[in-house]
């Protein structure tokens, strides 16, 4: 049996990559995927008109979902809101900015808020994690999920040679915790490539897995974002390019998992 996830991030709607958009979600709606996962920057500035139209892509998609903010999906231009409500119009137009999870099929799936509307340094746009944040997610996982996701929209630990950085406060904290939870994967955005890289903590099969992006703003790799296969005693994430016309595989990682635990029979799984 194979549980089939799709994981998106950065659309930046209102300076969206409409073609890929449009693409993305036919290929979503046609893959036969058990959970679609977007990890944050959904919008460009957060504004309504931005968060309107996210929630009508996301709408048209098949069910379940679970999609966590990003430091963009804070209004850029309303200070004040920003500051004291920055997740109120996500919560209106998407869901729960705080804390999102799905169980089912042997996995278990945490989306945890790592952005923030304001903090004290120059740049907000950076990622944050607190020590409860980081041992809530650790907390959630039962013994029975074979397989365990942590959803974060900044990469807690840097993408070696990347783009840009996220520098996660809280961040090697944070990993070294979700590592010695035996967390498999940790799902992220922000830089705008895709990338897998272990953490170096624990056993080394705590995986870090960055998605790219759907927007025009790209960092030298095409739009696109990832499916992640998990059969067996392996995961196999492939990062999708769009070329223009359709996706096509643009890297493929296989990740080896931790020894005696693999997907269940799918005739006696449960969702939760």
């Amino acid at each position: 049996m194979i549980v089939r996830i799709a994981h998106l991030s950065d659309i930046h709607f209102g300076g969206e990559n409409a073609a890929a958009v449009a693409a993305a979600g036919d290929f979503v709606r046609g893959g036969g995927f058990d959970l679609t996962v977007v990890s944050g920057d959904l919008t460009r500035f957060a504004e309504a008109t931005e968060f309107e139209a996210a929630g009508a892509w996301l709408a048209a998609l098949p069910g379940p979902r679970l999609v966590t903010p990003g430091n963009h999906d804070a209004p850029y231009l309303a200070w004040a809101e920003r500051i004291f409500t920055p997740f109120r119009r996500f919560e209106r137009f998407v869901g729960p900015a705080r804390f999102q999870a799905w169980r089912g099929l042997g996995v278990g799936v945490v989306g945890v808020n790592t952005a923030r509307g304001a903090q004290p340094r120059l740049n907000w746009s950076k990622g944050q994690i607190s020590s409860r944040q980081a041992d809530d997610a650790a907390g959630w996982f039962q013994a029975g999920d074979l397989l365990r996701i942590v959803v974060v929209h900044h990469p807690l630990i840097e993408m070696i040679g990347g783009p840009m950085t996220a520098r996660v406060w809280g961040g090697a904290q944070a990993a070294a915790k979700l590592a010695d939870a035996n967390v498999d994967l940790v799902l992220s955005g922000h830089i705008h490539a895709p990338f897998v890289w272990p953490y170096p903590h624990g056993d080394g099969r705590t995986w870090a897995v960055g998605a790219g992006t759907l927007s025009v703003r790209e960092r030298g790799v095409p739009p696109g974002f990832n499916t992640v296969e998990i059969e067996g005693g392996t995961v196999r994430v492939t990062a999708l390019a769009w070329t223009g016309s359709s996706y096509e595989p643009f890297r493929t990682w296989a990740l080896e998992r931790r020894p005696g635990r693999s997907s269940p029979d799918r005739t006696t799984s449960e969702r939760a």
